[in-house]
């Protein structure tokens, strides 16, 4: 096998010398029997064979070197076919691949009997390379990404991550959705448990500090109060009001306290949606919160997080697919199989997708296929053409020598016939 050539190239050179040996053989066969031919009538058989034989193979060779260049180097009219008509190559591969293949109504045709919700059902219900077509597929298709993801510069495309965060951050307003989700938690009644942990809080508070408010009545009250002692009962009563008041509160739902925090978040609620100036102090919250050092680098370690953990499932899949994870996956897989109205809306959207994308992108295709080859250089598309079919191109001289050999037999044989009739 010789260094330099591919297995295709270097089986057409093979049968390239094989074709031109026989050839060559059908020579030497001639003369040969030319030379013995008098001495017995089979040499004539012999010689007519050969005979036959050197024109079909040379005219055999003379058609297939006519596609890909002149013979003998001769500007012959109508020789090297696939040079002189490069461009018309291109312009007909083009239309062929337009009417056959992008043009939307004969996509829509083709796509018919595709059913991409089981390829998709099937891909997703059998997550582990095992071995089989859709696992190959997997894993080729994790290596590619891994790949892409590994070449890519990461400090840009990590600044194009983290940019676009702080982007959609900074574009979110963020008070009339929290509004809304006040409003809907208030009237599912979600805030209870906020205002009981409020209550709650609002009490270990409170009974961790008492000592604090004992010191504030103590400096506060006057003198006659400190000798006589009246500070501490007056501290012991409101400590006593306020430990019963939260237990009221905790207690009865619809305590006047209760209510008033309620009447509170609701009004946060409306103007948060509403007032422009609240509205204002929020978004001001926020813009400090972004800017903050400790969210710029929450936001990188994001980043770097999430792309570690993308490489870890593409360069592992199986165990990034194991566990719950994958389980789901596989139920997804299951589920679209099985519900035949959700494979028709996945199939439908696939077809649309594609035809859409025939009707969008159709002649831009076309005009690339027939510029491209156009740019092509004439020796590039005549070597890369019969590089492809050269041995079957050599088998066609090899079987015209042989069937112009047995048609100069059977003209001999007719020959004969008739002379001796």
């Amino acid at each position: 096998m010789r260094a330099g050539l591919a297995p295709a190239d270097q089986g057409g050179a093979r049968m390239r010398l094989i074709a031109t040996g026989l050839l060559l053989l059908m020579a030497a066969l001639f003369l040969t029997a030319r030379f013995f031919e008098h001495r017995h009538p089979a040499w004539g058989f012999v010689r007519a064979f050969a005979e036959a034989a050197m024109v079909g193979g040379l005219a055999d060779w003379f058609a297939v070197t006519a596609l890909f260049r002149h013979p003998l180097g001769l500007p012959i009219p109508h020789t090297a076919l696939i040079p002189r008509n490069k461009d018309r190559i291109g312009d007909s591969l083009a239309a062929f691949l337009r009417d056959n293949f992008l043009i939307p109504a004969v996509v829509a045709r083709r796509l018919k009997a595709l059913d991409a919700a089981e390829m998709i059902g099937r891909f997703l219900a059998t997550p582990r390379a095992d071995g089989t077509t859709d696992g190959r597929i997997r894993e080729g298709a994790a290596r590619l990404f891994a790949d892409i993801l590994t070449a890519l510069d990461q400090d840009r495309l990590g600044g194009m991550v983290k940019t676009t965060v702080a982007t959609r951050l900074r574009a979110l307003e963020v008070a009339p959705l929290a509004g809304q989700a006040l409003t809907a938690a208030m009237a599912d009644g979600r805030h209870v448990p906020v205002l009981d942990s409020m209550v709650l809080w609002a009490w270990r508070t409170l009974d961790a500090n008492e000592h604090l408010v004992r010191a504030m009545i103590h400096e506060r009250a006057g003198s006659i109060m400190r000798w006589t002692g009246l500070d501490e009962t007056l501290a012991n009563k409101i400590l006593g009001g306020l430990h019963k008041l939260l237990l009221d509160m905790a207690e009865d739902r619809d305590h006047p306290l209760r209510r008033k925090a309620e009447e509170g978040f609701a009004n946060l609620a409306h103007d948060l949606q509403h007032d422009p100036e609240m509205r204002a102090k929020v978004e001001a919250m926020k813009a400090e919160i972004i800017d903050n050092p400790a969210i710029t680098g929450w936001i990188d370690g994001l980043w770097e997080q999430g792309r570690a953990a993308l490489l870890r499932m593409v360069q592992d899949p199986d165990a990034a697919l194991g566990g719950k994870l994958g389980e789901a996956i596989a139920q997804l897989g299951q589920t679209i199989r099985s519900e035949p109205q959700l494979k028709l809306t996945i199939n439908q959207f696939v077809r649309r997708a594609i035809v859409g994308g025939a009707a969008r992108y159709g002649d831009t295709i076309v005009r690339l296929v027939s510029d491209t080859v156009r740019g092509w250089n004439p020796l590039t598309v005549t070597a890369r053409i019969e590089a492809a079919v050269g041995r079957d191109l050599q088998y066609i001289r090899i079987n015209g020598t042989i069937v112009g050999g047995l048609v100069g037999v059977l003209i001999h044989i007719v020959d004969i016939t008739t002379g001796a009739g």
